[in-house]
């Protein structure tokens, strides 16, 4: 009997999705709970599993379809073994595609792929697959089209014009030049909720940022003096993240309206700590949310970190553990970046931007004695309808005590 493959509540203000890729092909067997397909929300890639144990019977909805909640995608077919279940059908395009090469079972085209192929009137057969499985990648398409490009005979030159006429437009490129030069793909469900996101909220947040820089001597020393002995104890490396999560929350404790927001004609104010840490992905920048910041530990911290950052990236997060931040961290410094002004995450009032560590010399002291320090710049983006300038620049301030003399956190200074 068949037991449906259905799109189960994906979280609040989520109604629909889009299928990224089947994982498994219509007649293999499934176990229990076995993941089977991925799908595309505009917050994260989702995992969903099979019903039951049994065979792959029916795709019903294929690659780069549009599914809501509740939706029927497929069906297992349970008590029946894979080689009975060759001969049964599929009704999405995905399940008819012909395997490459290299591949023993049918691999599915990607949208991007299957665009490329149906462009060119390509035979999937005929191009050698390299991707995990047998399946085509985009650049196996691509140097396929360029290999049968530069193996094309040349066309003869057309006749010189006469000295009068006038210069014609090239004709003699082979005509899949401007293709192989250029690429088009739709925007994921992903990059177009990113997009919508930061034009709304430059639409109606009054956006400043503010900057400020801090010596990192004191955290460095910290860090070099005791990594080895926290990475022994905790699994995880000691980082800057965990210390200016803790900075913040003493920051915000100090000016709450930075951990406020705006609903409606009301200002609500938080009296917790739900810090959301940007993390890049390569389906784009996404903020996993660290719950109750101020109760945690620096080592609790980073372990949270290190197993948000690592499930982002692989896209095994869950849809609540993107939602409910209540301030945001980002660091542009692990690509290399100086100085930026980070954009917010609404309905958020405040962000914090860190930076590259870069030495430099500064003066110190009462004597004004030039000294190299290790420095860096952080940026406070604010939104300037509830949060005014004075709180936002001694927010930084207070974030720059806290990181410069790390003792101050742990007095509670």
């Amino acid at each position: 009997m068949p037991v449906d493959i259905v799109i189960p509540a994906l979280g609040e203000s989520i109604t629909e999705a889009t299928i990224l890729r089947w994982l498994k092909a219509v007649g293999e067997s499934v176990a229990l709970d076995e993941i089977v397909l991925e799908i595309e929300t505009d917050k994260a890639t989702m995992e969903l599993v099979a019903p039951e144990t049994g065979v792959l019977s029916e795709i019903l909805k294929g690659e780069g379809e549009k599914v809501e909640i509740g939706d029927v995608i497929g069906r297992v077919a349970v008590g029946v073994a894979a080689t009975q279940a060759t001969p049964l059908q599929t009704t999405a395009p995905v399940a008819k595609v012909a395997a490459a090469p290299t591949a023993s079972v049918a691999a599915p085209l990607s949208p991007a792929v299957r665009r490329l192929v149906d462009e060119h009137s390509l035979n999937p057969a005929e191009v050698a697959a390299s991707g995990r499985g047998g399946r085509l990648t985009k650049g196996d398409v691509v140097q396929h089209l360029e290999e049968r490009a530069s193996a094309a005979p040349t066309p003869l030159p057309a006749p010189t014009p006469p000295v009068a006429a006038p210069l014609m437009p090239r004709t003699d490129r082979p005509p899949q030049e401007t293709s192989a030069r250029e690429r088009r793909e739709p925007m994921s469900r992903i990059r177009r909720r990113i997009a919508e996101r930061l034009k709304q909220v430059q639409n109606t947040a009054a956006i400043l940022t503010t900057f400020n820089e801090i010596d990192m001597t004191a955290a460095l020393e910290l860090r070099a003096k005791y990594n080895d002995a926290f990475k022994q104890k905790y699994g995880t490396s000691f980082g800057f993240m965990s210390l200016f999560a803790k900075a913040s929350v003493e920051a915000l404790r100090a000016f709450p309206a930075i951990n406020a927001e705006i609903r409606g004609e009301e200002i609500v104010y938080k009296h917790y700590y739900d810090l959301g840490i940007a993390v890049s992905t390569e389906h784009g920048l996404i903020v996993p949310v660290i719950r109750e910041v101020d109760s945690k530990s620096m080592a609790e911290i980073e372990i949270a970190l290190a197993d948000l950052g690592q499930r982002a990236r692989t896209g095994k997060i869950r849809v609540d553990e993107l939602q409910g931040g209540t301030f945001s961290i980002t660091n542009g410094g692990v690509f290399g970046s100086l100085m930026s002004t980070p954009i917010l995450n609404p309905p958020q009032s405040g962000i914090l931007g860190m930076h590259k560590i870069e030495k430099r010399p500064i003066v110190v002291g009462a004597n004004d004695q030039i000294v190299v320090r290790s420095m860096m710049y952080v940026a406070l983006s604010y939104d300037h309808r509830i949060v005014d300038g004075r709180e936002a620049v001694l927010f930084l301030r207070r974030i720059k005590d806290c990181v410069e003399d790390p003792a101050r956190l742990l007095l509670g200074l």
